[in-house]
């Protein structure tokens, strides 16, 4: 419900239209020029994924953005600043961040609980850096693997997506917006982004294919093309033309549940709704969301959104504005955009009465937030990022995560096992968090702190004897093998594939280890189901990992026995690409629910009750 609030009112009375715009203006960080955050009392400033301080640690965090804050208390009006992050998954952009499982492994863990404490942690080591802001929780439902943002999607089931994101805004909160370590989520993408149709992305939106191509090679490189020729950008930020009815049912009712919990603030996407851009679209922005929802938090722009509702600058902000956006990720001509909307409020085509609404909106935020009487946090909370307590929970958090799909009688490893494990991404940091860490792609190796799934093993092992050969290749025979599968790090719609089989060298990879084990166990880290269809009978074992983060120790557990699955399926998983998009009736290979509870180390499993 929007409040009228007699100190934001007052405020609001003395604030000059460049002042109101200021305000509804958030830049990127490094796009900043020394002084403007005061001299255009800019609302807010973000890091991208990847919008690091130099050095990436806690303190340098917390100094890059102590002095965007500091340099808002020396505008005319002392208005605080609000800075924003992509705290997904964790404060994933920092070094030395705890970072849980991504969205795909917390839907399986089908656990409130641990989202809320998930949601409470990651606020401490965001607000322990000053920043009061985090674009989480994703609350879209994927229709369509294929879509590189699947792993952001809780599950399939609209009721479970609005518990799970609840819980974490409930964590976010804490004990209070205006308590001092209360992190504002962003609740996005609105709306219906996880059901866009392939092939309406926006590389289908390029109008010259060619140019583009050239222009990705000297400024991206191959890599880059070849991502593209592997489908990159085919359904992210593409037009959903499902009807009003579905969207409804099935998209709409998370929204309505981490409003329900406090929720303040709503992104919106960058898809479109049977043709019209989310950016643009005042029904659904004003009319359903702070009408029907009576929203009274305020509405956020994504990364450049409004620059694609119209080739004409101009044209795009009033209608973005009008159609009920509030602050605007611009991300980088801040002047540009101020001076644009000056005009349209000063020309009669956007009123002053809206641009008071969203003022408004973002004031109340931040008086909700305490920003006024407190706009730092205390230094102290530095000791919080990255603590033992957090990793033992992104540690649980792993362990729940993980879905047994197939158990031929291997686990739990029993106590004397001896224990061949192949696959780089046993050993490698980057490859078991995956996007969105540290940088928007994410990346390989050892990009951050925690625990590799190797280095559990060999920490749990105890009686067992473990050995590891990345590449498999070996003479000594093993009564089991281990082989740890993964897709490469990816983010948004570089993350779009035309297919989703196993690689070559997945395959051969499993080969090598068959002929020289007795059984083996295929453990997958993904950001969605693959097409294991083919592969899976010849495994004897096979454990959907996801995405665990950063304490691949917690995946050991289950997998030693030291705690026992509890994870299920959260989608159904299909069977082959013809199975998507997802529908009713379609021939999945495994179904929601799904998953087996490993019995004690030795023993048979028992089949879990769905």
């Amino acid at each position: 419900m929007l409040q009228h609030i007699p100190f934001v009112e007052d405020l609001l009375a003395r604030m000059t239209l460049d002042e109101k715009i200021g305000q509804m203006t958030q830049p990127e960080k490094n796009s900043v020029k020394p002084g403007d955050v005061a001299r255009l009392s800019l609302g807010s400033v973000l890091s991208g994924g990847g919008g690091n301080p130099d050095p990436n640690s806690p303190r340098g965090w917390r100094d890059m953005v102590t002095a965007f804050i500091a340099e808002a208390q020396e505008s005319r009006l002392k208005i605080p600043l609000l800075y924003g992050s992509d705290a997904v998954h964790g404060h994933n952009n920092v070094v030395g961040a705890t970072i849980f499982p991504h969205n795909i492994g917390l839907g399986a863990t089908n656990d409130p609980e641990l989202l809320r404490r998930i949601g409470r942690a990651t606020a401490l080591e965001a607000a322990a850096t000053n920043v009061r802001w985090a674009f989480a929780p994703a609350v879209s439902i994927p229709q369509d693997f294929r879509w590189g943002r699947s792993y952001e999607g809780y599950g399939q089931d609209p009721a479970l997506v609005g518990r799970l994101a609840a819980a974490l805004v409930e964590g976010f909160k804490g004990e209070g917006w205006n308590s001092p370590t209360a992190v504002l989520p962003s609740v996005k993408h609105f709306i219906a982004d996880g059901a866009t149709d392939w092939g309406s992305g926006k590389r289908a939106r390029m109008t010259d294919p060619d140019h583009d191509r050239t222009l990705a090679i000297a400024q991206m490189g191959e890599d880059f093309v070849t991502l593209l020729d592997r489908g990159a950008w085919q359904i992210d930020q593409g037009d959903s033309t499902i009807d009003e009815e579905t969207l409804r049912a099935v998209h709409l009712p998370p929204y309505r549940a981490a409003i329900e919990a406090g929720a303040l603030n709503v992104m919106v996407s960058y898809s479109s709704w049977q043709g019209l851009k989310m950016h643009a679209h005042r029904y659904l922005v004003t009319d359903v969301l702070k009408g029907e929802l009576d929203f009274g938090g305020f509405v956020v722009s994504d990364w450049e959104g409004v620059q694609q509702v119209s080739p004409d600058f101009d044209t795009a902000v009033r209608e973005s504005i009008n159609a009920g956006v509030d602050m605007v990720m611009v991300p980088f001509d801040y002047e540009s955009f101020i001076a644009s909307l000056r005009r349209a409020v000063q020309a009669g085509e956007v009123s002053g009465e809206r641009i008071d609404d969203a003022v408004r909106r973002i004031l109340n935020t931040k008086h909700a937030l305490g920003l006024f009487g407190q706009p730092h946090t205390d230094p102290a909370l530095l000791s919080e990022v990255g603590s033992d307590a957090h990793r033992a929970l992104a540690r649980e958090a792993a362990a729940k995560s993980a879905v047994l799909l197939k158990n031929g009688g291997v686990f739990p490893l029993p106590d004397d096992a001896r224990l061949l494990v192949a696959g780089k991404a046993a050993d490698d940091l980057g490859l078991q968090c995956g996007g969105w860490t540290i940088t928007w792609m994410g990346g390989e190796g050892a990009t951050t702190t925690g625990t590799t799934l190797l280095e559990g093993l060999r920490a749990g092992a105890g009686g067992r004897r473990i050995e590891y050969a990345p590449a498999g290749e070996g003479e000594e025979r093993f009564p089991v093998g281990l082989v740890v599968l993964a897709e490469e790090p990816y983010a948004e719609g570089m993350g779009d594939r035309s297919s989703l089989a196993l690689t070559g060298e997945h395959r051969a990879l499993v080969a090598r280890m068959q002929a020289r084990c007795d059984q083996v166990a295929v453990v997958l880290y993904s950001g969605r189901p693959l097409i294991v269809a083919p592969d899976l009978e010849g495994w004897d074992a096979f454990v959907a990992a996801w995405l665990p983060g950063s304490e691949g120790a917690g995946l050991a557990d289950v997998l030693l026995g030291a705690r026992p699955f509890t994870g299920r399926l959260s989608f159904d998983w299909p069977r082959t690409l013809a199975d998507l998009p997802r529908r009713a009736g379609s021939d999945a290979l495994f179904r929601v629910g799904a998953g087996e509870t490993a019995g004690e180390p030795g023993r048979l499993p028992v089949m879990a009750a769905d």
